[in-house]
């Protein structure tokens, strides 16, 4: 019986997972097959014991309910605790275990793939929800010379910037008090790309040489849009770290890592972007 894999969420059928999935299996030669599953926002945790039950080998979880899947988790990794969400279920022992790979997603995207540097960089985040909290643990755990957070609502900001004041650099900041030609990296972890909604940054906050980078893919964002009128030298999408997450998750599933690069053009040649 071939192992089965999938994606829960709602909504779902956008999903590319299963296409990258199925180019990962291919490339390393595993035997498996991964869907999506549409799961009733009412009936989740009922939809991943069925899954499990059924002889499923793994999940991943995608919004909304990346904080319930944390609930249903036995056992979490720590970076899964760190994040307070799960993208990542499987079993193992008799027990469930969820993880969080979307930090390591952004981190291999930008350092391995781009080729920029995280360490001693001034890094701004922008957004403090959950795909925001999911993200700090691994880039502070590269050592940026400093993390800054900015937020509609700066309690948020200032609240996240104090929870993981421990393992590195970090604090808030309204965006109108943002200091000029200061950031390195800037990335985007709000939804707005997704509703074209523009961001209140501030003009002339870059340093030289400074990489934009939205966690949305495939569109041009307002965010993307911004960057170009400010002359970044880096304008990327999120598409790499959706690939590097998945891979993450494969590698915990499988017990190999593949290669994300092939993976990644294929991917992007297929949004015709």
């Amino acid at each position: 019986m071939t192992d089965r894999y999938a994606v829960m969420g709602n909504p779902i059928a956008h999903s590319l997972s299963p296409n990258i999935h199925t180019l990962f299996a291919k490339q390393t030669q595993q035997s498996l097959c991964y869907e999506t599953i549409l799961a009733p926002n009412d009936a989740f945790p009922e939809q991943v014991k069925q899954f499990f039950t059924a002889g499923g080998k793994g999940l991943n979880i995608t919004i909304p309910f990346k904080q319930q899947a944390m609930q249903l988790a036995d056992r979490l990794t720590e970076r899964a605790k760190r994040a307070q969400a799960v993208n990542t279920l499987w079993q193992k022992d008799n027990l469930l275990w969820g993880d969080n790979t979307d930090g390591v997603g952004i981190t291999r995207d930008i350092e391995t793939n781009h080729g920029l540097k995280i360490t001693q960089k001034s890094l701004l985040i922008i957004g403090a929800g959950g795909a925001v909290r999911g993200i700090l643990e691994s880039i502070l755990s590269l050592g940026p010379a400093k993390l800054v957070i900015a937020n509609r609502t700066h309690e948020k900001a200032q609240q996240l910037a104090e929870e993981f004041a421990d393992i590195g650099n970090i604090s808030a900041c309204e965006f109108n008090q943002l200091p000029e030609k200061t950031f390195d990296i800037v990335v985007n972890g709000t939804a707005t790309g997704l509703s074209n909604e523009k961001l209140p940054l501030p003009e002339k906050i870059l340093a030289n040489n400074a990489c934009c980078y939205d966690m949305v893919y495939g569109k041009p964002t307002p965010f993307l849009e911004w960057a170009k009128q400010q002359n970044a030298a880096y304008i990327f999408d999120g598409l790499g770290m959706l690939v590097e997450q998945a891979a993450e998750a494969f590698s915990i599933w499988r017990g190999v890592h593949p290669n994300t690069t092939s993976v990644i053009n294929t991917i992007r040649n297929g949004l015709s972007i």
